[in-house]
């Protein structure tokens, strides 16, 4: 209980110290959102009548506690751009984004444990050398670019889907989910090719142990020690892993978004900086850096409850 409520202190100071830094962030670089949104039609009275009616005077530490307590009440402010709560922006742009970090976090976790396994299954040379050529591939493209190459290969060859046309799941979800899978296999590649490499090196670690030596002395084959007694050791690190990868497919979903032109988080987040919509990207950077923190949080204390040694320490 004492390392939970250690770890939940810990959440907490760093989601606020997130949410500070990223509405100071936004309150000093260069734009100013009043005259973005005026335009032509600047004048200094309307100018401070608009800076007003958007909350923009006054210290800059007491707009942030107002902007703090409005966000944990679940109300973040009003858009600049479309004069909207922020919740009614961001409608629809987080289902988006969550659905395809769920689908790629699924795709990471079908693909790389089986992945891993059959690396230390199968002990042939050439597929030993072909495997490990093909990971180091896969870890090394980043997912933006793994994703311009299945939109090019898929959408302007083959012609499985059309690039920059998505159509929703609510409309069409077989479409919608075919045209979700590329960008969900760009971001999920690299990371179970980095999952499938530590399962490997985890179980391969295991295997020099003393329990494995007795195994074998038992009379226990190769595949049977694996099967039995060093997978099962072998996981708690990969699952843990792969637990704190949704964090980082959360977070590289921003970027492929760009390159399928998907409504999500991501779109919005380079809109909303663009047309200094401070209040919308604030909100965006809060809830990515939450999943972040939060899906780390979530893995220490899964972690803990299964290792008896993360509990000792």
């Amino acid at each position: 209980m004492k390392y939970v409520l250690k770890k939940t202190g810990i959440l907490i100071i760093t989601l606020i110290l997130i949410s500070l830094l990223a509405f100071l962030a936004f309150q000093i670089i260069p734009g100013d959102p009043v005259t973005k949104l005026l335009g032509t039609d600047y004048t200094p009275e309307r100018a401070a009548a608009l800076r007003e009616q958007l909350g923009l005077n006054g210290n800059i530490f007491v707009r942030y506690f107002r902007w703090l307590k409005g966000l944990v009440m679940g109300d973040p402010g009003i858009s600049y751009s479309y004069f909207l709560p922020v919740k009614e922006v961001l409608k629809g742009k987080v289902s988006l984004t969550a659905t395809l970090s769920l689908l790629s976090w699924i795709i990471v976790t079908v693909i790389s444990i089986p992945l891993g396994i059959i690396m230390v299954r199968y002990q042939n040379e050439f597929f030993r050398r072909i495997s490990v050529a093909l990971n180091q591939i896969f870890m090394a493209i980043p997912p933006f670019f793994l994703g311009m190459i299945l939109a090019y290969l898929f959408g302007l060859i083959l012609k499985v889907f059309t690039p920059g046309v998505y159509i929703p799941l609510s409309e069409n979800f077989g479409k919608g989910l075919v045209y979700l899978l590329f960008p969900a296999l760009a971001i999920s590649l690299p990371k179970a090719a980095k999952v499938a490499k530590l399962l490997h090196a985890s179980i391969q670690e295991e295997m020099t142990k003393d329990y494995v030596r007795t195994a074998y002395s038992r009379g226990n084959s190769r595949w049977a020690v694996i099967r039995v007694h060093v997978l099962r050791n072998a996981l708690l690190p990969t699952i843990t892993y792969i637990a704190m990868t949704l964090a980082d497919i959360v977070a590289g979903s921003i970027v492929v978004e760009q390159v399928f032109a998907l409504p999500g988080l991501g779109r919005l987040l380079i809109t909303s900086i663009g047309n200094r919509d401070y209040p919308v990207a604030e909100c965006i950077v809060v809830i990515i850096a939450f999943v972040v923190v939060f899906m780390n949080y979530l893995a220490d204390i899964v972690t803990q409850y299964v290792d008896p040694r993360v509990r000792l320490g």
